[in-house]
């Protein structure tokens, strides 16, 4: 049963230990995430977080990675864990996947976090194979499961965005990534093309068509928490609630 669906960024900088006590523009972020996290923790004891894989690193089934990690490479060794069983996994986490422990510790229950690590450059008939797939699981599962979406915007959205600085195109992709997270449009997420988006460094195309595709035949409505790009990297926070 699908109980809640969350979206967050893929920023280390929502770990306070990573961004220092005088970075401020995090804080409405990471308050926006913790607020959805607490929420999706009430919904469900059981998530399936869904992100991209790092760089050209291929993704993993499930059962091969860790189920803890740390921000180590990006600067402070926080840890963090996905919870149940240890297993025999072998494969580290990326850093979307260490964002859905990350977020699973803020919220203080007790979460099992299942990662489903997709190739950032997957086409869209792949992601929505895949969401296709976690649909079918989720409905068969008697069990509330809450599906955790962790995924980046444009990477041009100021002067001094990580991307090259501000560019037009950037601003209309991101509009429309954010109109349609804000509607829970999946037509529109979809409708992302690969190239524009790897243009304008959006990392998030990939695991929002996943998302798209698990909810192709659940209606949602969607409440915004945050949408903004403080460091000219397009972060957006929502939650979708499956309508009765």
């Amino acid at each position: 049963m699908l109980a809640l669906l969350a979206i967050v960024p893929s920023a280390p900088l929502l770990v306070p230990e990573l961004a220092g006590p005088a970075a401020v523009d995090t804080a409405p972020v990471r308050d926006a995430v913790r607020a959805v996290g607490d929420r999706l923790g009430q919904a469900a004891t059981r998530w399936i977080a869904v992100g991209a894989a790092d760089g050209a690193s291929a993704p993993a089934a499930a059962a091969d990675y860790r189920r803890f990690g740390d921000f180590g490479a990006y600067g402070v060794p926080v840890r963090v864990e996905l919870g149940g069983e240890a297993g025999a996994g072998t494969v580290p986490l990326p850093l979307s996947m260490l964002i859905a422990g990350w977020v699973r510790g803020q919220s203080g229950g007790d979460t099992t976090v299942t990662p489903v690590v997709v190739d950032a450059a997957a086409t869209a008939q792949e992601c929505r194979a895949i969401g296709a797939r976690l649909a079918a699981e989720i409905e068969a599962s008697p069990e509330p499961i809450g599906v955790l979406v962790v995924a980046d915007g444009a990477t041009a959205l100021s002067r001094t965005a990580p991307g090259g600085g501000e560019r037009a195109s950037a601003v209309a992709l991101q509009a429309r990534i954010d109109a349609a997270l804000g509607a829970a449009d999946c037509a529109a997420l979809t409708g992302l093309g690969a190239e524009e988006c790897v243009a304008d460094g959006v990392g998030g195309r990939a695991a929002w068509q996943v998302l798209a595709a698990l909810c192709a035949d659940v209606a949602c409505d969607s409440s915004v928490r945050y949408s903004g790009a403080p460091f000219g990297v397009g972060y957006s926070v929502a939650l979708w609630v499956p309508q009765s």
